[in-house]
């Protein structure tokens, strides 16, 4: 008698055996925290905050990773070709974020360290924001290289529905401070909001077409 096969569970799709449920849940929790944390007073100076801020954008870095080796496991499974236009997105977020992170980090430490000129503090402070302009581009490529419509129109209504939370956010927030009722917040804090943003629209797709969407 030949032996009956044995179903061995295979481990889920995702980064470090999680989906992007798992890193999403957990990006929204330390957005939500350092917010709290730095309205309440309970953490203080420039420099603690920004770091902390590395936290939610890496574990965005991993709700796209791990959202995209779900992608990548599904095509396989269904015999397709793999997506070259995620997987080029996917470099270039990587990309844009270590050179935050990267630019962020000599930024910080060189200014509490060493008394820098201002043209170089001026430098310095420069090439984290131009990272983060770079994920920007890197979705705005994203759009331009996808070919299939639909996944393009999902791209796109995330990216609306993510510059609307941030924009409504912003100017709700600007009020509230021009009224003397709430602390002040640097104008960074309006990327993050439009990174959460994703999340909300790719949320909104789930919920209107059945499917997250490519960011």
């Amino acid at each position: 008698m030949s032996a009956l096969p044995v179903n061995v569970p295979t481990p889920s799709p995702g980064l470090l055996g999680r989906g992007p449920f798992f890193w999403a849940g957990l990006f929204m929790a330390s957005s939500v925290a350092i917010g709290l944390l730095a309205a309440l007073g309970a953490i203080e100076g420039r420099g603690t905050i920004l770091v902390l801020t590395c936290i939610p954008l890496l574990l965005l870095g991993a709700v796209a990773r791990a959202a995209q080796q779900r992608i990548a496991a599904r095509e396989a499974a269904q015999g397709k070709r793999s997506n070259l236009t995620q997987t080029r997105y996917i470099k270039r977020v990587a990309v844009f974020t270590s050179l935050y992170l990267a630019s962020f980090a000599a930024m910080t430490f060189a200014d509490e360290a060493f008394q820098i000129p201002r043209l170089a503090r001026f430098g310095l402070a420069l090439l984290p924001g131009l990272a983060v302009s770079g994920m920007f581009w890197a979705i705005g490529r994203l759009i331009i290289e996808e070919t299939d419509e639909f996944i393009r129109m999902l791209t796109i209504r995330q990216t609306l529905i993510a510059s609307g939370l941030a924009l409504t956010a912003a100017s709700i927030w600007g009020f509230l401070e021009a009224a003397e009722l709430v602390i002040h917040l640097d104008a960074y804090w309006v990327a993050v909001v439009w990174f959460f943003g994703l999340f909300v629209g790719a949320v909104a797709n789930r919920i209107e077409h059945g499917t997250w969407g490519a960011v």
